[in-house]
């Protein structure tokens, strides 16, 4: 659902167990995305205009750790100052340098990020620390002007199967460029 807010061409997400994305859902709609659910899909409307929100990670049913950092790619795109706190990994800003590279404009502070938008990203190479650090990565890399060259993408490609194919299936142009781990 993150990453269709951040492409915003209007995307519906099928399999989903509606319940189980509330927390995500509701701060996807504080932050201006429009997102109507059935009882196993979401579509996510052309974005418009994002605004700052604030997040803190909790347990279920609270918002999800795993992703505190695709939230922070997107709100690099946000017009304001958002803080996205991890409670329960307070370490797990490794992504922040990456997004730095791209000229996101971010602050660590203790236990949250502080990020100031709106940025437009620009290309870079960044390379993917885990999974959810790619995540983030590959939806700044998606919002970027210019070319973004990730590496570590067995991270990703650990996760999210096929995710090359699911990405081109939704207009996104992107290739791995070769078996040692990287795309474009």
């Amino acid at each position: 659902m993150i990453l269709a807010a951040a492409a915003g061409s209007g995307i519906k997400v099928e399999n989903i167990i509606p319940a189980h994305m509330e927390a995500v859902k509701a701060k996807l709609v504080e932050a201006g995305v429009s997102i109507e659910m059935d009882e196993d899909s979401a579509y996510i409307g052309k974005s418009g205009s994002l605004k700052k929100v604030d997040i803190k990670t909790y347990a279920y049913p609270g918002f999800p750790t795993d992703l505190q950092q695709p939230m922070t790619a997107l709100l690099a795109g946000a017009h304001g100052s958002s803080v996205v706190t991890d409670t329960i990994y307070p370490s797990r800003f490794k992504h922040i340098d990456e997004l730095k590279r791209m000229g996101g404009r971010f602050k660590l502070q203790s236990r949250a990020a502080i990020v100031t938008g709106p940025t437009q990203l620009k290309g870079a190479t960044v390379t993917a620390s885990d999974l959810r650090a790619g995540a983030s990565l590959v939806i700044a890399g998606l919002t970027a002007d210019g070319t973004t060259e990730i590496h570590g993408i067995e991270h990703i490609e650990r996760g999210y199967g096929r995710i090359i194919e699911k990405l081109e299936g939704i207009g996104a142009d992107i290739c791995k460029v070769s078996q040692a781990s990287e795309i474009v």
